[in-house]
């Protein structure tokens, strides 16, 4: 108990910082999940009102445990696993498109499994891609440099996997993988000129790909001017700004939102935010952005403490995977961005984002305890190795020096 006790004071900060936002994060969501699902289930005959506060938990038990263990293992075996990762990912993502195997639900076909136990594989592509990309730009660092080079096989990769994902559809999880990937190649050292043309490019195909579609048209012209088509397209959107406006600085009280029970769709999963404007006020809303905000600061003083490129890298993914879905959860609440069906992370009601990013805080953690030194060894790059091989040269002769003077001061 005493070993255990001294083990815990003796993690670094940023371990301790990400450690209590998670779990100050996962309490906070079990309440909001709760007084966001419980009347409007119980006034629709779903039980007692707790059947998405007792999802929340299993699935939070499971993703607790899931982190803990990532949290402590090697992570040559976390590299090693990659490509197995994003195979499976792939795999997955097409099946979700074969019909008797994808379960459709509103008009979106993402999940895959039956019952209760259905699992959306777009959660797992957007890991698998973070773990794909800091595998390639540590061991080719020059990747970031050209166009050609990014390119091929990076954004081929992407560029695949984010198709199949929108093609569910969900433009929403591609965007997040969009400005995860960015954030690594502004980590990896990519020109700022480089950047600029890709995300243009890239601003171009989202355009378009979004006046493709008579639904994600609608969606544009309801971000554009909601309360015009307040009784349709824009119906959610205006609800949940009448929400977060209801709400003032210290909110109606716990469990007394009235937009939750009879006008917000999606209140314990995309708009539980909104919910948490009403309830809890501008206070509650500025308390959860401080909890990302510490996330925030704990990723990135982990990813610059990190030894080695990869863990470093890793560290930055991680972390702008899980900020660049809050972010944009928040702008779509507030009204700032399309609605895109993205859960707020770790608050959100959804079983397979839950999981996924709770195993993404686990590598978080595995970085910031600050047990990576085996890194140099993972990395992949050549000037790691060699460095490691002359550290170790280095060493051995001392060592030989030490035996050879013991055996002349014997001899004399």
């Amino acid at each position: 108990m005493a070993r255990s006790r001294d083990a815990a004071r003796e993690q670094p900060l940023e371990h301790r910082i990400l450690l209590t936002a998670t779990l100050c994060l996962l309490a906070a969501g079990a309440v909001m999940v709760y007084s966001a699902s419980s009347a409007r289930t119980l006034l629709e005959g779903q039980g007692d009102g707790t059947v998405y506060l007792v999802k929340y938990l299993v699935w939070g038990s499971i993703g607790l445990i899931a982190m803990q263990v990532i949290a402590r293992i090697d992570l040559r075996a976390v590299r090693n696993l990659t490509s197995v990762l994003l195979g499976v990912a792939l795999v997955l993502l097409v099946l979700v498109k074969v019909p008797g195997v994808g379960v459709s639900v509103n008009g979106a076909q993402r999940w895959i499994g039956a019952g209760p136990l259905q699992f959306q594989p777009s959660e797992l592509a957007k890991l698998a891609l973070v773990l794909y990309a800091v595998r390639l730009l540590t061991d080719r660092p020059k990747l970031v440099l050209t166009l050609k080079g990014i390119a091929n096989p990076l954004l081929l990769v992407a560029g695949v996997m984010c198709l199949l994902v929108v093609s569910q559809p969900d433009l929403g999880t591609s965007l997040v993988i969009g400005f995860t990937l960015c954030a690594l190649l502004v980590a990896a050292g990519m020109p700022v000129a480089l950047l600029g043309k890709c995300i243009g490019a890239a601003v171009v195909l989202v355009g378009l790909f979004a006046l493709l579609e008579p639904y994600r048209r609608d969606r544009l012209t309801s971000f554009l001017d909601p309360w015009a088509h307040a009784e349709s397209i824009g119906f959610q959107a205006v609800q949940g700004q009448i929400a977060m406006g209801s709400g003032g600085l210290f909110g109606r009280g716990l469990g007394e939102s009235v937009q939750k029970i009879f006008f917000l769709p999606e209140a314990h999963t995309d708009f539980i935010l909104a919910v948490i404007g009403e309830e809890i006020g501008v206070a509650g809303v500025w308390a959860l952005l401080f909890l990302y905000g510490l996330i925030a600061y704990g990723g990135l003083r982990a990813a610059k403490a990190a030894k080695g490129a990869y863990a470093s890298l890793l560290a930055v993914g991680i972390t702008s995977l899980i900020l660049c879905q809050a972010l944009l959860n928040l702008f779509t609440v507030l009204g700032l961005a399309p609605l895109t069906g993205v859960p707020l992370p770790f608050i959100s009601s959804g079983s397979s984002s839950l999981v996924t990013l709770l195993a993404g805080m686990g590598l978080l953690l595995n970085v910031a305890s600050g047990r990576t030194t085996h890194l140099r060894a993972v990395g992949g790059d050549s000037g790691d190795r060699e460095r490691a091989s002359a550290d170790s040269g280095r060493g051995n002769g001392g060592a030989r020096g030490a035996r050879a003077g013991g055996r002349r001061r014997a001899a004399s």
